[in-house]
């Protein structure tokens, strides 16, 4: 991690509790833009802060605790970047989420990697994290279907998880991988997801995407 930088006065600034721990956790999360999760300790972080390794221990309590809580941080940061828009009509509401959360990987790629990679973790807290994200976006999709009116089946909905875990994958490639131009993505990605609902149910697909 990069040399913390001397403040102008040459004199650490006082934070307040909750500032120090939101500043620690801020630097622990722009830190994921260039190591993975599993580098970053609490050593690291208190000499990125200009904090003691006891001071960080004491607001995180573990190496454990320090990555529940980015992974954490990661997660509701990339779910209010893609929030979906509900004035927008079910299609160009999914068009423009996608497109939002393209750009969010394209930005925060280390970031976005450590979170879907947090299920690897031997944590079961930190996998909680992740799928509580994951049950979210279909949750998100599944709207698209209940605006139009469509009882989304369980048949369907496990469909709709199963491309969840789909787009994370193609977004990870995107950004570690050759890549691809973003509307080529969200326009498979688009397609993927009308494949599937075709596949599963006919009708339903019909409905949405015509």
């Amino acid at each position: 991690m990069p040399a913390p930088r001397a403040a102008a006065s040459g004199r650490r600034a006082r934070l307040t509790p909750e500032e120090r721990r939101a500043q620690l956790v801020a630097l622990g999360v722009a830190a994921l833009a260039e190591h993975p999760l599993g580098e970053i300790s609490l050593e690291a972080l208190a000499a990125d802060a200009g904090v003691s390794r006891g001071l960080v221990f004491h607001y995180f309590g573990s190496k454990q605790g320090l990555s529940r809580e980015l992974v954490r941080t990661a997660r509701d940061s990339m779910l209010r970047a893609t929030e979906p828009r509900p004035e927008l009509e079910p299609l160009p509401r999914l068009h423009d989420t996608l497109e939002r959360t393209v750009g969010f990987v394209r930005d925060h790629g280390g970031t976005f990697f450590s979170l879907v990679r947090g299920t690897a973790s031997g944590d079961p807290e930190i996998r909680a994290v992740v799928e509580q994200a994951r049950v979210l976006q279909t949750d998100r999709v599944t709207a698209l279907f209940v605006d139009r009116g469509i009882e989304v089946s369980e048949s369907l909905r496990f469909g709709l998880r199963a491309w969840i875990a789909f787009v994370e994958q193609m977004l990870v490639d995107a950004v570690h991988g050759a890549g691809r131009p973003a509307p080529e993505i969200v326009a498979l990605l688009e397609g993927t997801l009308a494949g599937i609902v075709r596949e599963i149910e006919p009708e339903a697909a019909a409905a949405l995407f015509g």
